[in-house]
């Protein structure tokens, strides 16, 4: 596979590259990339074929989008990128008590996350614009009629969801169709060797609604590199201490995880490539993902990342990737199996779908 592998994003005519290359790390001062470095990443992805550049309104204050914005007017290339961004989260300032409209979804908080976003992009429109999350406040009907005023008066192209339940993604499809509005086409959501609970219920939603799938933290926030260690309490410990005190979105470690990092990092040895290349390219090549988006603090993180491309599986290392990381049966779903369907619904025939 290669970044010139395009495909389109859900049932729309938006083309994306199998990686996308998230610009989190730009402009942050802590622990993103210095902006010439930033600049290098950004021309190194583009030059090989990469041509989806994801960013938030909330990145480093809106620097990521000042610097991508930078970077595309630098080399000319608008027309060739899609440029992808989001809102949602609290965007006003220091005093986060004093306007609650400055986060959410709702159309106030929209309509200026817009007009910010294109002002710091320094441009008209925005390709793929993204509800960063749900704030379990906003009816969903404001929010589509309102994505569908913004498609109609150019500011942008195509929207998404980004972690949501999936009920609210399929609903909102479904709303947008009776509405006779502009759909949502794609969901943006984590998946990992470490989390793979989106095969239960947004992937199918996805494929029946017509939607795309973006994914973000294919290495479980850096978990399945493999620098993290077991302190022998089952906690994580490198130089930087525990993972799970500077990132509350991962979840408790337990055993598993553990486990499905000790079958990475045997698959690993087998081969020429890392550990980080083996779960990412796990994560690219599985059906119903679209695009995965990787980031990078360094040329050299962005190569590493890209080469992952190059990853061929045997159904071995696949059987035993599977079958570490797999989800626990639990009801529903332990009703939606082949062998219980068939024999059980069906009378021991099987019904294939087209």
């Amino acid at each position: 596979m290669k970044l010139t592998d395009y495909r389109t994003l859900g049932k729309s005519g938006l083309i994306v590259s199998p990686l996308a290359l998230g610009a989190m790390t730009f402009g942050n001062k802590s622990w993103g990339s210095p902006d010439a470095v930033s600049k290098d990443i950004f021309n190194h992805y583009v030059d090989n074929g990469g041509n989806f550049i994801d960013t938030a309104d909330v990145y480093s204050g809106g620097e990521s989008e000042r610097l991508v914005g930078k970077f595309i007017a630098d080399g000319k290339l608008r027309d060739q990128l899609v440029v992808s961004t989001k809102y949602s989260f609290y965007n006003g300032g220091d005093k986060m008590l004093s306007n609650p409209n400055a986060g959410g979804n709702g159309r106030k908080n929209l309509n200026k996350s817009v007009e910010q976003s294109l002002k710091n992009l320094g441009t008209d429109y925005i390709d793929m614009y993204w509800m960063h999350c749900w704030d379990m406040v906003t009816p969903l009907e404001e929010v589509i009629q309102s994505m569908d005023n913004l498609v109609k008066s150019g500011k942008i192209r195509y929207y998404g969801f980004s972690d949501m339940p999936a009920w609210y993604a399929g609903k909102g499809s479904a709303f947008a169709k009776a509405y006779n509005t502009s759909p949502p086409i794609a969901q943006q959501m984590h998946y990992a060797l470490t989390e793979r609970t989106l095969e239960q219920e947004h992937l199918p939603m996805a494929k029946d609604s017509g939607m795309g799938t973006v994914v973000w933290s294919p290495l479980a926030y850096g978990f399945l590199t493999g620098k993290y260690k077991n302190d022998g309490n089952g906690n994580l410990s490198n130089s930087n201490g525990r993972l799970n005190t500077y990132n509350p979105m991962f979840p408790e470690v337990t055993q598993k995880h553990w486990d499905i990092l000790d079958t990475l990092r045997e698959v690993a040895k087998g081969t020429a490539y890392s550990m980080a290349q083996i779960a990412l390219a796990w994560v690219a090549q599985k059906e119903g993902v679209t695009s995965t988006l990787i980031g990078a603090s360094s040329l050299d993180q962005l190569k590493v990342n890209v080469a992952s491309l190059d990853v061929k599986f045997s159904q071995d290392q696949l059987d035993r990737l599977d079958a570490v990381s797999r989800l626990p049966s639990v009801n529903p779903y332990l009703i939606f199996q082949p062998a219980v369907i068939d024999n059980a619904v069906f009378g021991g025939n099987r019904v294939q779908t087209l």
